[in-house]
């Protein structure tokens, strides 16, 4: 793996772009007004505060759980050498800085929109560097800064927090929560030996999947009230579909065959359904 590749995948791009998509919908959802000129710009530092932060994250994340990794995962690129870990605390303070310096150009709001920028990665390093022990409560910790990036495109281009916002913020929440539990299945080997309460960790497999399920569940219950309550068009339906679906097929095959490799699939899977959720929201904003 050469030093390129290795930054790459530190950053985890698939999950920045996720995270600035849920920055652009939590926009939209927000949108009383056709996209301007200025809201274009907005939401693209918008993007990019997402995308860098979350790459920070994953590589303070990394630099935390280099031994963790080393038994779980030896293949990611700080114990497979291709990264040192002081390189990966000097790049995840660099692409820290970019995005705090975007967020702060956003207007009208910038100090709205620096102060949750600020608390997001606040709770992400809190996460790594000591919430990941306590197991659900760390979940929680990872899922409140998904959650958040709605309520900041929510924030770039109103000052009201809709009831739009808040459902979806919360069904993300929860759905989230579910796929990190779920890759507790994943990681117990390295968890178990530094230590981390995870509750796969702490109750075993069939509990954890039985937990994941639940929060899959729940985010499935609650994707029907914004149709219910008449705050989404019909364009929301088709894609949320897909995800409820989706959530309820991983969530049958979790609590039917909670193994490792099961776990592994369907945490990647949730991905897929988690971005059909935030196209969901997108498509029923418009009539």
């Amino acid at each position: 793996m050469s030093k390129v590749t290795g930054f790459i995948r530190l950053l985890r791009p698939v999950n920045g772009l996720m995270m600035g998509l849920a920055v652009v919908v939590g926009a939209s959802l927000a949108l009383a007004k056709q996209f301007s000129t200025d809201i274009l710009l907005n939401l693209a530092l918008g993007f990019v505060t997402a995308f860098t932060l979350s790459g920070a994250s994953m590589a303070i994340n990394d630099y935390y759980d280099y031994d963790i990794d080393k038994i779980n995962e030896p293949l990611r690129p700080l114990p497979s050498g291709a990264v040192t870990r002081r390189e990966s605390i000097i790049f995840a303070a660099i692409i820290a800085i970019v995005g705090l310096a975007a967020s702060a150009l956003v207007n009208p709001f910038s100090f709205t929109l620096v102060v949750i920028s600020v608390s997001s990665l606040a709770v992400s390093v809190a996460y790594v560097t000591k919430g990941k022990r306590t197991g659900l409560f760390g979940n929680f910790l990872v899922s409140a800064c998904v959650a958040i990036s709605f309520v900041y495109g929510n924030f770039i281009v109103g000052k009201s927090f809709t009831l739009k916002v808040l459902l979806f913020s919360a069904m993300a929440f929860l759905s989230n929560t579910g796929r990190e539990v779920a890759k507790g299945i994943v990681d117990v080997e390295g968890d178990k030996a530094k230590g981390m309460r995870t509750v796969m960790a702490t109750r075993g497999a069939k509990v954890a999947a039985s937990v994941s399920s639940i929060f899959f569940l729940s985010a499935v219950c609650l994707s029907v009230v914004p149709w219910v309550l008449g705050v989404v068009s019909f364009g929301y339906i088709p894609f949320v579909t897909v995800t409820d679906a989706g959530l309820l097929g991983s969530s049958a095959m979790l609590v039917h065959n909670f193994s490792r490799e099961n776990a592994r699939r369907n945490k990647n899977l949730v991905l897929v359904w988690m971005l059909f959720g935030m196209v969901s929201f997108f498509a029923g904003t418009f009539e």
